[in-house]
């Protein structure tokens, strides 16, 4: 009996030590420790592009904790992760998937952050994916045909411009344009050379006009501003001469003043010209009778 009891105490130590055993090594190799007090964190990617369970996450480069699982939704994927107990995250840390290796593995890398607040870890926070060597493929497979085209079209240019090039007048064109170049920069080299001495004079000149022009503006500064207001006042008073001369025509043209009613007045010009009439007759009659028997003046004075 103790035989037997002996033997089921063994048989139920070594299953414990065997399950304990392949636990340890499982965690090892998943590298989970059972025992520890890991922060959780969730993020939401768009797309995780291949990350697995178990992946490493980054922070700053160096490792911190491990991809634990990963939940898909219709607008992205929960991804659940753990971080060491020490890891200092801050709110405005964030969440990129990269590739971890040319071999192709993935880690999330995350950049701390430098908010004075700290991460609130029961929150979802947002994760983006960087791209990688397969996105990359992925992109130019979409616009391999326009790439092609691009190439092409390329080739075409490149073609007719050594044929271009090759012609033999096109050729013989540029070669005396850049000959013409040379020639004139050669002659302006050599004007310029003969001309050294007077072209320093010439700027001593001007040099020696702006400083003399700064000193009489600076001497007779005040001269310059009294000037400068009777010019202004003169203009002022053209001014409000035009505008009365402008005044005066428009109530001449109106009608609002003598000399507008004497010209623009009808009754009083057929007045005028009847009076004007008049007189004519009277001189056409007293020349008449000075031409004829003089004038008869039947007067009677006293």
């Amino acid at each position: 009996m103790n035989k037997t009891k002996a033997t089921e105490v063994k048989v139920g130590v070594t299953v414990v030590v065997g399950t304990i055993l392949i636990l340890w090594i499982l965690g090892w190799a998943k590298d989970v420790d059972f025992f520890s007090d890991n922060t959780e964190i969730k993020i939401l990617f768009n797309s995780v592009a291949g990350l697995e369970t178990g992946d490493r996450v980054s922070v700053n480069g160096v490792k911190k904790g491990t991809v634990e699982r990963m939940e898909a939704f219709e607008d992205g994927v929960l991804v659940i992760a753990t971080l060491d107990p020490d890891t200092d995250l801050r709110e405005d840390a964030t969440f990129s998937i990269m590739m971890l290796d040319l071999m192709g593995g993935k880690k999330i890398e995350v950049s701390p952050g430098v908010s004075p607040t700290r991460m609130d870890f029961a929150s979802v926070q947002n994760g983006k994916f960087s791209g990688d060597i397969s996105s990359a493929m992925a992109a130019i497979s979409d616009v391999q045909e326009d790439l092609v085209s691009v190439i092409k079209e390329i080739k075409i240019s490149l073609t007719n411009i050594n044929k271009f090039m090759a012609n033999e007048e096109f050729a013989n064109n540029v070669e005396q344009s850049v000959t013409n170049l040379n020639e004139l920069l050669l002659l302006l080299n050599d004007v310029t050379t003969e001309n050294r001495e007077n072209l320093a004079r010439l700027i001593v000149n001007v040099d020696t006009l702006v400083t003399s022009t700064n000193t009489f503006l600076a001497e007779n500064r005040n001269v310059v501003g009294d000037l400068s207001a009777e010019i202004t006042n003169s203009l002022q008073k053209t001014n409000n001469l035009i505008n009365k001369i402008t005044t005066l025509t428009d109530e001449t043209a109106s009608g609002n003043n003598n000399l507008g009613k004497l010209l623009y007045d009808e009754d009083l010009l057929n007045d005028l010209k009847a009076t004007i009439k008049q007189t004519n007759n009277l001189f056409d009659i007293l020349i008449k009778q000075l031409q004829d028997e003089g004038v008869n003046v039947d007067a009677n004075i006293f």
